[in-house]
């Protein structure tokens, strides 16, 4: 009987920490700060040094669980990032990625080996383990530079780390490795990872829009399939991590069937596997044991955040357009969470020396870095001004499986006076309206038009582009009092076409120019060399040269009209600027 008991209590805490899971993401939501911490604790407690006396200290079990937790993390990060939106700062990302780590790591190691007496290979080994960064600001919206170069650092930096960490592991438990061994070994995983990534992923989208699963069993298909391409990297002796990364791009960036449940099921799955590893840190730490570290893994969290993250952040983007407000927050934007807790397993699984030490250290990061970091984020987006407003709730959604070809989202929508849609009439060509609901009553769009505000409309549209709706039923705000760090309503890669920009925007373009990115717009009808700010028409929208690189347009802001007949009457000067940008076309195209 005792032993059906403690049975019950298992399955009755499990649950409960799967109910506070799911309840966990809106406090989250609400508050800006991750609840994790709780489940740091709540493990403590369950601890053999809290009231639960449940001694736990399987490190095989520990490192399995994370494994699987980090591997879904990065599949559920690569699968909502979206290529576009990501060409514009790979490079920036990937310089932090790599140089941003080892340069935290190598900043941070002298701290950790005078302030606990570690040698050189050992104060490395910490800083390797406290380096990554996760992705602090899941829950804040941010400039779109800002946060998709977050979104990719935060992605990739995470091989990374885990390479370094494995290689000081090796290096401190074997005693020899040279630089050339260390590199090819880097360059071997990343390679090998990166094909079987991309190859798996490529596969995964094959299946998806091939097999005719039954409904519900695509989100738990691509799940296992996840962690199938992450299971045969590793057996492969290339870098897993990197591998399940890139195959959530590749799968999130092609149209599947089923992407919206799959996307929810994975979100519930990483949120599981965060809890999970936060409570079995909790349980794996000894409050007694931390007293001697305390102070010195206070000093490197410290150091850490103050000093080694901004100096790499400062040192790896100084090359690229990032203004000061930028480069601060990102400097900020280092919360340490998850990876750092399935680092600290490794050296203690191999049964290093000191094992205990870099788990206490990681441990004492962990906890500051969520106190001061993550509770601070939302304020420090606003003060340097990197926030963009918190929209209301978002659509809800609904997948609709239609025979002959891929599913079709039915999204919903309020119809509100300020949106495009209402003011303009703007409705992209691969949406279409189905139905409105006016006074509690079902009506076709054609019972309905007019449309009035406070009607709701549901339109039909392809997963991986009925987010792209979103913007045109919300309120815009006044061109009367634009934001001044916002340059354009809203922002895209200068690597989009006239022909998409009119395809959304319903603008005039003409044949000839469809093909024309926007970048190569203004190289054309710009009398100058592109400057931040400068500005070009097109029919009612007004582009806006959002950042330079290269000496060309890279991210281009779309300034919309409040209303198309309020447009301001052309000046001589305007005119004159027209004729010379037309005449300049006419000689370009020669």
């Amino acid at each position: 009987m005792a032993s059906l008991d403690s049975v019950s209590i298992a399955i009755l805490l499990g649950s409960v920490l799967v109910m506070a899971g799911i309840l966990s993401s809106l406090l989250a939501l609400r508050f800006g700060a991750p609840l994790l911490l709780v489940f740091l604790f709540i493990g403590m407690l369950a601890g053999d040094s809290g009231p639960g006396q449940v001694r736990f200290d399987d490190f095989h079990t520990t490192y399995l669980v994370g494994s699987v937790a980090l591997a879904l993390i990065l599949f559920d990060g690569g699968l909502r990032t979206r290529f576009q939106s990501i060409r514009a700062v790979l490079a920036p990302s990937m310089v932090l990625a790599t140089a941003g780590v080892l340069l935290t790591a190598m900043i941070t190691a002298p701290v950790a080996r005078y302030a606990l007496d570690l040698n050189w290979a050992e104060a490395l080994l910490v800083g390797a383990v406290v380096a990554s960064t996760d992705a602090a600001a899941v829950f804040l919206r941010l400039r779109p530079r800002v946060g998709a170069t977050l979104e990719v650092e935060s992605g990739t930096n995470d091989p990374f780390a885990v390479f370094l960490t494995l290689m000081l592991v090796e290096l401190i438990s074997v005693g020899e490795s040279s630089p050339l061994h260390v590199a090819l070994e880097f360059g071997r995983e990343a390679v090998l990872g990166g094909i079987i990534g991309v190859v798996g992923g490529r596969l995964v989208v094959l299946a998806l829009n091939r097999v005719a699963l039954p409904q519900g069993l695509h989100a738990p298909f691509v799940t296992t399939a996840a962690l199938v391409i992450f299971g045969a990297a590793q057996i492969a002796h290339a870098s897993g991590f990197l591998a399940v990364y890139l195959a959530g791009i590749i799968v999130g960036n092609q149209p599947t069937r089923a992407h919206n449940s799959v996307v929810t099921f994975l979100d519930a799955a990483t949120w599981l596997a965060q809890i999970v590893m936060f409570v079995l840190l909790g349980l794996l730490v000894s409050p007694q044991r931390l007293g001697g570290s305390v102070i010195p893994a206070v000093a490197v969290a410290l150091v850490l955040m103050l000093v080694a993250r901004p100096l790499a952040v400062f040192l790896c983007l100084a090359p690229f357009r990032f203004n000061w407000r930028e480069k601060i927050f990102i400097a900020w934007t280092g919360l340490r969470g998850a990876v750092a807790i399935f680092l600290a397993s490794i050296p203690m699984l191999v049964g290093l020396s000191k094992a205990y030490l870099y788990f206490d250290v990681a441990f004492v990061v962990v906890i500051i870095s969520l106190l001061l970091q993550g509770w601070t984020l939302a304020a420090a987006a606003r003060r340097l001004h990197v926030a963009l407003p918190r929209g209301e709730r978002g659509p809800r959604r609904v997948e609709l499986d239609l025979p002959g070809q891929l599913e079709q989202q039915l999204v919903g929508y309020s119809v509100r006076p300020k949106s495009l849609y209402f003011r303009r009439g703007l409705i992209p060509s691969w949406s279409k309206p189905t139905l409105v609901i006016r006074d509690q009553h079902i009506l076709s769009p054609a019972e309905a038009d007019p449309i009035a505000a406070g009607d709701y409309i549901y339109l039909l549209a392809p997963p991986e582009k009925a987010e792209a709706l979103d913007r045109f039923f919300v309120d815009m705000p006044p061109s009367s009092a634009p934001d001044p760090h916002l340059l354009g309503d809203f922002m895209v890669s200068g690597e989009h076409t006239l022909g998409e920009l009119a395809e959304i925007y319903g603008v005039k373009v003409d044949a000839e120019q469809a093909n024309l990115t926007l970048s190569d717009y203004f190289d054309v009808h710009l009398d100058h060399a592109p400057k931040e700010g400068a500005t070009l028409q097109l029919d009612p929208i007004v582009l806006v040269a959002r950042s330079i690189s290269g000496g060309r347009v890279n991210v281009v802001g779309l300034r919309l009209p409040e209303e198309q007949e309020e447009a301001a009457p052309l000046t001589g000067m305007v005119k004159f600027r027209r004729r010379l940008a037309e005449l300049w076309s006419s000689v370009a195209g020669i």
